[in-house]
């Protein structure tokens, strides 16, 4: 099993512990280093390849996000704070996730495992990613790009999948479909909705917008989707 190599950075050191806690009983990742000093973290991540860096963003002197921009080839990063409102910065940034202090141990594993999968989806790995899903509709087999999805909604025994050019209807469950799409895009927010979060532009009360369309967000789903996609407080 390859291992992840992970880099801690927090001025608070019980924040550290904990997630050096959490490491302990994760097979395969490697804790390399940790630190309170952004400055002295910076020199080593200039030197050193790290795959999954944990980074505080409200640090005195320079903050994660600034010390994240600096990086000429950052690494996979998963942002931790006590303050969401910061979360905006951590995703137009593409980090792969975002932790509100405290740090729960089912939240911190669904972000390692988020991570991990991107791991081992980089080139020179056994499973590289897929860019593409193929989708059965109108007698057609239809390789679409990933990027291009905007949606899926149920429709009775079909479900729609909305695209950037097109709208495709396949003859499958919305459990069906969302087996084959990459967390790393999509999200169910309602019963009868998934969406590519990277198209999401607005949320506003318990609807969302992508494009022109307005798609509900359940109040169980809600929470979820704001901390999954890094938009903070809502």
């Amino acid at each position: 099993m390859k291992k992840m190599t992970c880099f801690i950075l927090d001025d608070e050191p019980p924040a550290i512990r904990i997630i050096e806690k959490y490491l302990e009983d994760i097979p395969f990742t490697e804790l390399h280093s940790k630190d309170t000093d952004p400055f002295s973290a910076l020199a080593t991540l200039q030197t050193t390849a790290i795959d999954l860096l944990f980074l505080d963003i409200n640090m005195p002197h320079l903050s994660g996000v600034d010390l994240l921009r600096s990086l000429p080839r950052p690494p996979m990063v998963i942002f931790t704070t006590a303050y969401p409102e910061y979360a905006v910065e951590g995703f137009e940034l593409e980090a792969i996730d975002y932790l509100v202090k405290p740090i729960a141990k089912e939240r911190f594993l669904k972000a390692i495992n988020r991570a991990y999968r991107l791991f081992n989806s980089q080139p020179g790995t056994e499973t590289p990613p897929s860019e593409h899903l193929l989708i059965k509709a109108d007698r057609k087999l239809h390789r679409v790009p990933i990027e291009e999805i905007f949606f899926l909604q149920a429709y009775g025994d079909y479900v729609k999948v909305v695209c950037k050019n097109q709208m495709l209807l396949p003859k499958e469950t919305l459990m069906q479909l969302s087996k084959k799409l990459p967390d790393t895009h999509f999200i169910r927010v309602h019963r009868s909705y998934i969406v590519n979060f990277k198209h999401i532009e607005f949320i506003e009360g318990n609807y969302l917008k992508i494009q022109h369309h307005t798609i509900p967000i359940s109040t169980r789903q809600k929470a979820t989707l704001i901390d999954r996609i890094d938009f903070g407080s809502m």
